[in-house]
């Protein structure tokens, strides 16, 4: 029987989550491949954000691997894409990466990207095959959850504002305030599905940086058993603040709110991916005690800058 990719179903998700797992740990050499990831999950969450841009390959009824796509506005990515290990190198990957480009082309987003290992030949050239160029290396990166008694007064921050706490009413005037700090960064980036999707979904919730002049920066956070974080990290999906004048400080601030979003919810770690482009967003969490945990390789298609720019406060690593 021939190949088949299809859109992924809620009664795949289990064995569909262990292909990614073994895949990806198999690819790092894991002794436990099974164990990648720990008790975070990517398969899942991305499947019911979105399922109709979830899709499986299948062949025989047997699945073998599986692609996501997600949209923020006028931007998209992909992944993970996985594949079982003893079909590598079959042309499955490719196949499952045919709808996710169709995908974007009825999105319309204008600009695409994915993170893939750097060291990976094979990777970086099967994704230039469908025009992605390959640009700066992506940190991923840890720091401690400090206890409150440790912190410098200045960085003792109460537990912060967030979109799940709002009343339903006051949600969709915070999602376009969001959407115009994005609007800032590239034209059309939009996080409101994505937060929407944290919400709803119960992954963790997005920390709001109030600002005189209206919001001054957000971070879409997951924290939890099953989500990207795990149970005793706070990962920080994507965060920006709005650009211009006192921007460094505005991330200064809202660092420290995810700090104490994270210390509220007895979470042990932050865990953030930047892009080594924006050199100033790199060392703030530098200076703050981050530590790189590994690294990839941000592709983009066509091969041009996006919001990776020296000045851009905005953390995001699109595993």
């Amino acid at each position: 029987m021939a190949l088949t990719i299809r859109l992924l179903r809620e009664d795949d998700l289990p064995e569909a989550d262990r292909i990614f797992r073994v895949a990806f740990g198999t690819f790092l050499g894991l002794p436990e491949p099974e164990r990648f990831a720990g008790d975070a999950g990517y398969v899942a969450p991305r499947f019911r954000a979105d399922p109709s841009a979830a899709f499986a390959a299948e062949e025989d009824g047997v699945l073998l691997g599986t692609n996501f796509a997600t949209r923020w506005g006028s931007f998209g990515f992909f992944g993970p894409l996985s594949v079982r290990p003893e079909r590598w190198n079959g042309g499955i990957a490719k196949a499952l990466l045919e709808p996710v480009m169709d995908r974007f082309a009825r999105w319309g987003t204008t600009h695409q990207g994915l993170f893939t290992f750097a060291h990976s030949a094979k990777h970086v050239n099967l994704y230039r095959r469908f025009g992605f160029h390959p640009r700066f290396l992506t940190a991923l990166m840890s720091a401690p959850v400090r206890p409150e008694g440790e912190l410098p007064e200045a960085e003792r921050w109460p537990a912060p504002p967030t979109y799940g706490a709002l009343e339903p009413a006051q949600r969709p005037g915070v999602l376009a305030e969001c959407r115009d700090l994005a609007e800032g960064l590239h034209p059309g980036l939009d996080l409101g599905a994505e937060i929407e999707a944290v919400r709803s979904l119960g992954l963790g919730d997005t920390v709001l940086l109030p600002d005189p002049c209206g919001l001054g920066g957000f971070a879409v956070c997951h924290h939890g058993a099953g989500t990207e974080g795990g149970s005793d990290a706070c990962y920080v999906k994507f965060a920006a603040v709005a650009p211009g004048a006192g921007a460094e400080q505005r991330f200064d601030a809202l660092l420290n709110a995810c700090e104490a979003y994270a210390r509220a919810r007895g979470l042990a770690r932050l865990e953030a991916g930047v892009n080594l482009a924006r050199d100033a967003a790199w060392r703030a969490l530098a200076a703050r005690g981050f530590r790189t945990l590994g690294q990839g390789v941000a592709m983009h298609r066509p091969n041009e800058p996006l919001h990776c720019h020296p000045e851009a406060f905005v953390l995001d690593d699109w595993r």
